[in-house]
């Protein structure tokens, strides 16, 4: 049936064409675009209300797995992704079944292109299987400040494909979640406390006593550095130059970089007041003089 009424329209605009007339012809259009235009307005409209739909629904769904306690940041941002991805899909096919399209046959079609496209784009695909990874293992969360392939910073967001970083300096960077997964993480803020190792060097001919002294007092005006696990102070190295000894300190992870900085300038200025010598590295030459 369908078939004899486009064959009939065929026949139509074909005698139309051989007995063209300007007011018949336009005519025919008003026809067709009052056909056709119907369905064109219906189909924008559902691609507009349905976006509108489909982004109230993942607003709702993400303040509702916000509540939840169970749920981080993370993924509840993933699982929002992923929501919005498969509505607006079916969105799609709504909007492409108004235009006379037979979305059996594009169901069928669409899961041939995925097929194609998935072997194409094997590494997006193993991103994003890396992404699910990230979320169901947890190596890191919001927040914290890892290193990852080779970049360090904040983790911002984790998305389908990328996870996103803002660098110490403010920086934004995106990385492919595979390589993530595919190296070592090393997670700076997964643990409430963390060890400082600042090194204090001196001279050979300075005394030892006086030096674990100072840097003892040093770590009890410091009211960051915790006193369990208990701070040591340890002759690590004696260098060419130097004796080099080690002060581990445990703090809060927040208090890292604040303790190994202020330390490093109050070793500074306690050696100095007490002529203590900070050595540099030299070399001493004898010549011997030849007959």
């Amino acid at each position: 049936m369908t078939n004899g009424v486009e064959i009939a329209e065929v026949a139509t605009f074909s005698n139309l064409m051989a007995n063209f007339r300007p007011d018949t012809f336009l005519g025919y259009i008003k026809v067709l675009l009052l056909k056709y235009g119907i369905n064109i307005l219906i189909a924008i409209i559902i691609l507009i209300v349905g976006k509108i739909v489909v982004k109230v629904i993942c607003d709702l769904v993400k303040k509702s797995l916000a509540k939840s306690s169970k749920l981080d940041e993370m993924l509840v941002n993933f699982i929002s992704n992923i929501l919005n991805a498969l509505l607006m899909t079916f969105v799609f096919i709504g909007a492409l079944g108004q235009l006379g399209v037979q979305t059996a046959s594009l169901v069928a079609v669409l899961g041939a292109c995925v097929l194609a496209v998935g072997l194409a784009l094997q590494g997006s695909l193993s991103n994003f299987a890396s992404g699910v990874l990230i979320i169901i293992l947890k190596p890191f969360k919001v927040g914290d400040f890892i290193e990852a392939a080779g970049t360090s910073g904040s983790v911002q967001e984790v998305n389908i494909f990328t996870t996103e970083l803002c660098s110490p300096d403010n920086k934004k960077i995106t990385i492919p979640n595979s390589p993530i997964m595919s190296n070592s993480i090393i997670n700076y803020s997964h643990h409430p406390t963390r060890r400082v190792e600042v090194i204090a060097s001196v001279s050979y001919d300075d005394d030892m006593d006086k030096v674990r002294e100072l840097l003892n007092g040093l770590i009890k005006k410091s009211e960051l550095i915790l006193d369990d696990p208990e701070p040591a102070i340890v002759l690590k190295t004696l260098n060419d130059s130097s004796v080099d000894f080690s002060l581990r300190l445990w703090v809060n992870t927040a208090d890292y970089w604040t303790v190994l900085f202020d330390m490093q300038e109050q070793i500074k200025r306690t050696f100095d007041a007490n002529d203590i010598s900070i050595p540099f590295p030299q070399r001493d030459v004898h010549l011997c003089k030849t007959e």
